[in-house]
C-alpha cells in the first residue's frame, strides 16, 4: 500500500444530546464540531471521525452524520476530501492555529542515575576493569544448566497461571532448605519477591508506621528505596574494623523507636561485614525491650564455604523475623528472583503489598529456578562457586598486602564478592575515583550513596569477584600507585 492512501487518524469528539429528545440529531453534531472549533482546539487538517464509526458511537441513522457534516462544509468548517474523509478547513481569516503548549515535567524525586550493565560479549583487555561493583564473574555463572532447565521447563508446557506468592512447587523446595538450615519454615509463609530488592519494598509497604532502622553505611539501593518512600530512617553507625557498638545503636533506638531493624547479617554490602553471633543475640533482645521487628538479609550466606555451619538471625530469633534471600547474583543476575520468610501473623499483609505492586512474578521463571533446585545443579554450582571465590579472595588479600602503601587498611570478611578499603582521608576519593576511571578501572567511592549523616569510614568497597585474579591484581597494581601518589 502507498503511504498517500494511508488515513489520517481521526479526532474525537464530545457530542451532547438535547435532553428533550432521545436521539442524537443533525443539530447536535453539528454544533459540537462548532464548538470545538470556535475554541481553537480543532488545528486545520483534523480530520473527523468517518460518518460510519461516529453512527455506530450515537445510534442513529447514517444520513444524520452525513447531513450535519455536509452542513459543516456549507458552513465553510470542514472540507470532503473524497474517500479520505472530513476535514478542518482553516479558520475563514487564514489566523495560524496555535500550536499546543507542551506539557508541564512532573516533579519526581530527584535520584543518582541508574547505572547502565556492561555487557561481557567480547570482553577484552581494553575494557574497564570493574573493581567497585557487588556482581559476580559472568564465567563462573551456570548460563548452560539454566539454559537446560528452560528447555525442560518450556517442553513440558509453559505455565498459564500465576499465583501472587510465587510458584507452589519452588516455595516448598525453599522451605526444606531451610528447614535444613535450621530455620523452621513451612511454603505458605514464603513469599516469591523479584530479588530480594523486591522483598525489602514489600516489608516498607506493608509497615504502619513508616519508621525503619539500619546499617550505617547501609545497602545503597536501599537507602534509595527508605529515602524515596520518605520513611523516617535511623543510621545505626557500622565499622566493620571494630564491629558493632551495642550501646551506641541502643541509645539511637530508645530515642527514635523504629517500627524494624533490617540488617544484612552476612557480608553487609558495601562493608562486606558479617554479624558475630554474640551480636544477633543481643540485637533480639534489644528487640523484645523496645519492641521492634527485625528484618534479615541474608542474601551473602551462600558465598561463604561452611555457611551452612552460621545460625542465620532467623533460626536464633525465631519466626517473628523477617527473612530475606535470593538466587539472583548468585546464579544469574537476570532472573532477579529472590524470597521472603514470614510467619502466620505477617504473611497476608506482606502479600497484599506485593500484590499491589506487581500482582505476581514471571511464573516461567519460579518454574526454572525449582528446576534448576530440584535437579541438584544449585547445590553443585554453589560448591564449584565458594572455591572459587575463596581462590580469589584469598589472592585478593596477598595482592592487597603486597601493594597497598602504610596507612591503607581492609576488611578480612572471608567471603562473599567485596571487602572495604579504608582509605587515608587526605586523599581526595572523587579525584582519585575520575583518575583511576582514565586508566580504565572503574571504583565505587561515593560515600553519599551509603552513608546518611557525615560518613564515619572514608574508603571504598573492593569487589574480588566479578574480574579474573589478573585483572584484579592489575585493577589494585593501578590503585595502589595513585595512593601512593597522594601519600607520599
Amino acid at each position: 500500500m502507498k503511504l498517500s492512501t494511508l488515513k489520517s487518524p481521526y479526532i474525537r469528539l464530545r457530542i451532547e444530546r438535547d435532553q428533550s429528545v432521545t436521539d442524537f440529531s443533525r443539530l447536535d453534531i453539528v454544533k459540537a464540531v462548532r464548538r470545538e472549533f470556535d475554541s481553537g482546539c480543532l488545528p486545520a487538517g483534523s480530520r473527523l471521525p468517518p460518518v460510519r464509526m461516529l453512527q455506530h458511537q450515537l445510534g442513529i441513522a447514517k444520513n444524520t452524520v452525513q447531513a450535519a457534516y455536509e452542513e459543516l462544509v456549507a458552513q465553510g468548517i470542514l472540507e470532503n476530501r473524497q474517500r479520505l474523509g472530513y476535514f478542518v478547513l482553516a479558520p475563514s481569516n487564514q489566523r495560524t492555529v496555535t500550536k499546543l503548549a507542551t506539557p508541564a515535567i512532573p516533579v519526581l524525586l530527584k535520584v543518582p542515575a541508574v547505572p547502565r550493565p556492561t555487557s561481557k560479549r567480547g570482553r577484552n583487555a581494553k575494557q574497564p576493569i570493574r573493581l567497585g561493583s557487588a556482581f559476580i564473574d559472568n564465567d563462573l555463572l551456570p548460563a548452560e544448566r539454566v539454559a537446560e532447565c528452560f528447555r525442560a521447563v518450556l517442553k513440558c508446557g509453559v505455565p498459564m497461571d500465576y499465583d501472587a506468592q510465587g510458584f507452589a512447587p519452588l516455595r516448598a523446595l525453599i522451605a526444606q532448605r531451610l528447614e535444613k538450615r535450621g530455620i523452621p519454615a513451612r511454603a505458605d509463609d514464603v513469599i516469591i519477591t523479584t530479588g530480594s530488592q523486591q522483598a525489602l519494598d514489600v516489608v516498607t509497604r506493608a509497615l504502619q508506621k513508616r519508621s525503619i532502622a539500619t546499617e550505617n553505611p547501609a545497602y545503597g539501593i536501599g537507602k534509595q528505596l527508605f529515602e524515596m518512600n520518605q520513611m523516617e530512617v535511623t543510621g545505626l553507625p557500622l565499622n566493620p574494623f571494630d564491629g558493632i557498638d551495642m550501646k551506641a545503636w541502643r541509645k539511637l533506638l530508645v530515642l527514635n523507636r523504629p517500627s524494624i531493624v533490617y540488617i544484612t547479617t552476612n557480608f553487609h554490602n558495601p562493608t562486606g561485614y558479617s554479624y558475630t553471633t554474640a551480636e544477633l543475640m543481643q540485637l533480639i533482645e534489644l528487640s523484645r525491650e523496645l519492641q521492634f521487628g527485625l528484618v534479615e538479609d541474608d542474601w551473602g550466606s551462600d558465598m561463604l564455604s561452611y555457611s551452612e555451619f552460621r545460625p542465620p538471625l532467623r533460626a536464633l530469633g525465631g519466626d517473628n523475623v523477617l527473612y530475606m534471600n535470593s538466587f539472583t547474583k548468585k546464579v544469574i543476575p537476570s532472573l532477579r528472583l529472590g524470597y521472603l520468610l514470614a510467619n502466620e501473623t505477617t504473611r497476608n499483609s506482606l502479600l497484599a503489598a506485593k500484590r499491589v505492586a506487581t500482582l505476581a512474578n514471571p511464573t516461567i521463571v519460579e518454574a526454572v529456578v525449582y528446576e534448576f533446585v530440584e535437579r541438584g545443579y544449585y547445590d553443585t554450582h554453589l560448591r564449584r562457586l565458594q572455591a572459587e571465590l575463596d581462590t580469589r579472595y584469598r589472592q585478593c588479600l596477598e595482592t592487597l598486602t603486597e601493594l597497598m602503601p602504610a596507612g591503607v587498611r581492609w576488611t578480612t570478611p572471608g567471603g562473599g564478592p567485596v571487602l572495604w578499603l579504608e582509605i587515608p582521608r587526605r586523599v581526595d576519593l572523587a579525584s582519585l575515583t575520575e583518575r583511576l576511571k582514565k586508566k580504565d578501572v572503574l571504583l565505587d567511592a561515593r560515600l553519599n550513596e551509603w552513608f546518611f549523616s557525615q560518613p564515619h569510614l572514608h574508603g571504598t568497597r573492593i569487589n574480588y569477584a566479578q574480574e579474573s585474579i589478573e585483572r584484579t591484581r592489575v585493577g589494585l597494581e593501578i590503585l595502589a600507585q595513585e595512593l601512593r601518589n597522594d601519600l607520599e
